[in-house]
């Protein structure tokens, strides 16, 4: 049977590693699946079916295979063209509550089918309105009952008349994300094994010329020490670069762990499909200039195979540790075994970063050029650096992210224990989008990324110089217990300039305590400056500069040094500073040197050197910041009480049955949507009449604002839909009557709002971004709103750490939120307010961008008093499903 791996299928790992096709069941497939049911036994028919015989199941296979329908989905999982899993929901009654059945061949069970069809079954049931599975099981079925148990779904047992019934609410909490990271982990790691891990390797593409990519790799691989079995294939040669060759892959004495693939474009296909026959695990394709079709039909050959493959159009791979000690790429000098993972999309960047990580003693653990980036991506590669013994740091250098939000999950759970580093690229507002709200405005390549890279917790570098800097900080010096830095310099002006340096990166440098200043001035020549920075002049010796560096060491105030030391005639300070081990972490700046970054060692130990104060300043300040980072509590997303999710959900789904195309909420029912959660909105009225406008007025007890709410108009004070500040019956009767008169048949209604108490003008809003998914900003609002453009963000969902930190960077807001009480705001309230508009993009997917505008920030409350919500038919991709990148 030919299988179907149209956009409604999706290929997914086992346990084991194994790739699978889950997709729907359809008519065709109901012999396959009725043979998968026969063949199991008589146990575990007895469990499936709670008897031991067949008699049902004919009519079992059939409703699976029946037509899908919101009420009825079923899934298959198929390895080799064979069915091995089949899993389906029925709703009976209720269109919310449906029945589950599962079953998985024999042979399979254990390897995860089970776990992963329930899950992509409920993501399909969670977008048809499924919010319930239940189930009948068997006391004694174990497994089954363990399946339910360890999804993360928090199920519910109850035993009744010998049965258990499982009900499992489908709602996709952190528990339940964690749980299915976890499981995507460890099956990435099983099935970069033989990539990353291999036995043997075999090298297609060598010449037999001198000078070759295919040659060049089998001399490095055999130069590096390999520790497995290293082959080539040539259809003519019996050698390649003095390694003995077979004329194809089916002539090798073994299936090999792993293929090297350099060869014209025109036969990579031919090579993968037989490497693919053989069984080989893993393919590195060097090749460049693959078109379109072809890059897809190599996808598709390596899914149908069950191969990982990495490129095409990559510079290779390495894995350094003892005992593997492979070195599969085409550089010129063999990277140096060391701690830190690196992925790369670029060759020339890998180069690069290998040959000054390696110079810098940083060293590689494992390296992957992902090249097109096909399947293998650097979330495969965070996953596999988790649990690797030999790496300590993570380093990617990668253009884009294929499921960011899914990156973000992985980033925060390695970040707690490795630190990962990477460079933030696309930091102009080139590809800024056009949007009509401020919010989808406010969201520039730069910030959403930066924004990521900020709740994850990793190290962004602003170029791969700074880059290179901070890793071999990282690598050599301790992180800083605080901000607080000591400069000492024996040149008085390279002290300033590293003082303003440190200030740009948010590290502080103090005046020292007058206890310590004076015991610097009897340590020191006459004529040194104590105050911070230390100048400690040229005529200080050896002796001098040691004791003052270890008294600044012990120094209570002291977390971080930055060493200036200039050679003069009279000393060369340098090999001092290389001997600070322990303690506070000690950057040298060597403004002489010819390397933006070098090591001093002495003694085991490194201090890095840097030629620029500012290069010092930046690593140590990225130091600081995964400081503080790892001692932030992890945060946890609330579970908000009295939110009308369901009168939310029909709101916008009513809006979308009249304008499929989608467009901006009326005026009452965005705020309606926006009572739903919880949201403080200024007290309001729909009117559609003068005279039901004075009722409102009256009945508000307060001065009114009316505005008018008209089709295509988003910006209400440009297009004089707004009247302020208005009281008495003729003022209101009059206001409405000029909306009326200005707008006429586009007018909708007019909402009378009560005058909100004076406050700091804020903006909360959110965007859907169609890589990055729901993104949350606040910053100043009103008219600074455009003016400042200060802003910050953050992705949804928000723990209650994330809303806080996107409250509190926004600076003008953090300085009123530490003000004195009549001019503060309520930085607890805005941070309220943002984790109720995280909690509706999650639950509301058509909302695609939402503006509240201006939010009123006063001492004691946050208060929305305009606000405007755009919907739209979502896609409907689950970003944490677990599945390989699509064909």
């Amino acid at each position: 049977m030919t299988i179907d791996v149209g956009a409604d299928a999706a290929h997914a790992l086992l346990t084991d590693g194994t790739i699978v096709l889950v997709r729907p069941a359809y008519a065709e497939d109901e012999p396959q699946v009725r043979a998968m049911h026969e063949a199991m036994s008589p146990e575990s028919r007895r469990m499936r079916f709670f008897s031991s015989g067949t008699a049902t199941i004919s009519e079992l296979s059939r409703r699976i295979c029946a037509a899908p329908s919101r009420g009825h989905q079923a899934l298959l999982a198929v390895l080799d063209d064979e069915v091995i899993g089949a899993a389906s929901y029925d709703t009976i009654g209720r269109s919310d509550v449906a029945e589950v059945a599962l079953a998985v061949a024999d042979q399979f069970q254990g390897k995860g089918v089970g776990t992963l069809l329930l899950e992509h079954l409920a993501s399909r049931a969670r977008r048809n309105g499924v919010t319930t599975f239940y189930a009948d099981v068997l006391p004694d079925n174990h497994a089954m009952l363990r399946v339910f148990s360890d999804i993360g779904l928090r199920p519910q047992q109850r035993v009744d008349r010998g049965m258990v019934e499982v009900t499992i609410p489908l709602t996709p909490d952190d528990r339940y994300l964690d749980a299915v990271g976890m499981r995507e982990a460890v099956a990435g790691q099983q099935s970069l094994q033989r990539l990353l891990r291999p036995a043997s390797v075999v090298v297609i593409g060598g010449t037999r010329r001198q000078v070759s990519v295919g040659n060049a790799i089998l001399r490095n691989i055999r130069a590096s020490g390999f520790t497995g079995r290293l082959y080539a294939v040539h259809p003519h040669a019996a050698a390649v670069a003095d390694v003995s060759a077979v004329p194809s892959v089916a002539d090798l004495p073994e299936v090999p762990d792993l293929a090297v693939v350099s060869v014209p474009p025109d036969a990579v296909l031919d090579v993968a499909r037989a490497c693919g026959e053989q069984g080989v695990g893993a393919l590195v394709v060097i090749t460049a200039d693959l078109d379109t079709e072809t890059s897809q039909e190599l996808l598709a050959v390596c899914r149908r195979h069950g191969m990982r493959l990495v490129g095409p159009n990559c510079f290779g791979v390495a894995s350094l540790s003892d005992g593997v000690r492979l070195q599969a790429t085409f550089a010129a000098e063999a990277p140096r075994p060391g701690q830190a993972g690196l992925v790369v999309q670029s060759g020339g960047i890998g180069i690069t970063l290998l040959e000054h990580l390696s110079r810098l003693d940083v060293g590689i653990s494992s390296f992957v050029s992902t090249g097109n980036k096909l399947d293998v991506s650097s979330n495969d590669l965070l996953q596999w650096w988790e649990d690797d013994p030999d790496t300590a740091m993570a380093i990617m250098h990668v253009e884009s992210f294929g499921n960011p939000r899914k990156f973000s999950r992985i980033a925060r759970r390695l970040g707690r224990r490795k630190p990962i580093l990477t460079v933030v690229a696309g930091r102009s507002t080139a590809g800024q989008r056009a949007a009509a709200s401020h919010t989808g405005a406010s969201l520039t390549p730069a910030l959403t990324t930066e924004s990521l890279f900020e709740q994850a917790g990793v190290v962004a570098a602003r170029s791969l110089d700074e880059l290179v800097g901070t890793a071999a900080f990282l690598a050599h010096q301790p992180l800083p217990s605080g901000p607080r830095v000591a400069i000492v310099t024996n040149a008085g002006g390279t002290g300033v300039l590293a003082a303003d340096a440190c200030a740009d990166v948010g590290l502080e440098v103090h005046e020292l305590s007058e206890e310590v200043r004076l015991e610097l001035e009897e340590l020191l020549p006459a004529g040194a400056a104590c105050a911070n920075p230390i100048d400690t002049t040229p005529a200080a010796s050896s002796d001098q500069l040691r004791a003052c560096l270890e008294r600044l060491a012990a120094a209570a105030e002291v977390d971080a040094i930055i060493a200036i030391m200039v050679r003069t005639a009279l000393a060369d300070p340098l090999p001092v500073v290389a001997t600070m081990a322990g303690g506070v972490p000690v950057a040298a700046v060597a403004p002489h040197q010819a390397e933006a970054v070098t090591l001093l060692s002495a003694g085991g130990h490194s201090v890095p050197s840097y030629n620029d104060p500012r290069a010092a300043a930046a690593a140590l300040g990225h130091a600081w910041r995964r400081a503080r980072w790892l001692a932030r509590p992890a945060g946890s997303v609330p579970s908000l009480r009295a939110v009308a999710v369901e009168r939310a959900r029909d709101i916008v789904q009513e809006f979308l049955k009249r304008h499929p195309e989608g467009g901006w909420l009326p005026l009452d029912q965005t705020m309606e949507v926006l009572g739903c959660y919880g949201v403080t909105v200024a007290p309001w009225q729909w009117t559609h009449t003068p005279e039901e406008s004075v009722r409102a007025w009256r009945e508000l007890n307060s001065p009114v604002a009316l505005k008018a709410d008209v089709a295509g108009v988003v910006h209400k004070k440009r297009a004089g839909a707004l009247r302020l500040d208005l009281s008495g019956t003729e003022q209101v009767r009059n206001a409405h009557a000029e909306l009326i008169s200005r707008f006429g048949s586009r007018l909708r209604g007019v909402l009378v709002q009560a005058m909100a108490p004076r406050g700091f003008e804020v903006l909360l809003g959110l965007a859907q971004q169609p890589v990055f998914g729901p993104v949350l900003v606040c910053g100043l609002g009103g008219t600074y709103t455009e003016a400042l453009r200060t802003r910050a963000a953050r992705l949804a969902p928000l723990t209650d750490v994330d809303a806080a930190e996107l409250v509190r960077s926004v600076p003008a807001l953090r300085t009123l939120g530490e003000g004195d009480e009549e001019k503060a705001v309520d930085l607890d309230a805005l941070r309220d307010m943002a984790l109720r508009l995280s909690q509706l993009a999650v639950d509301l997917p058509q909302v695609s961008e939402l503006d509240m505008n201006p939010v009123l920030a006063t001492p004691s409350s946050a208060m929305c008093v305009d606000a405007r919500i755009r919907v739209t038919v979502p896609p409907s991709s689950d970003p944490y499903l677990r599945s390989l990148r699509p064909l």
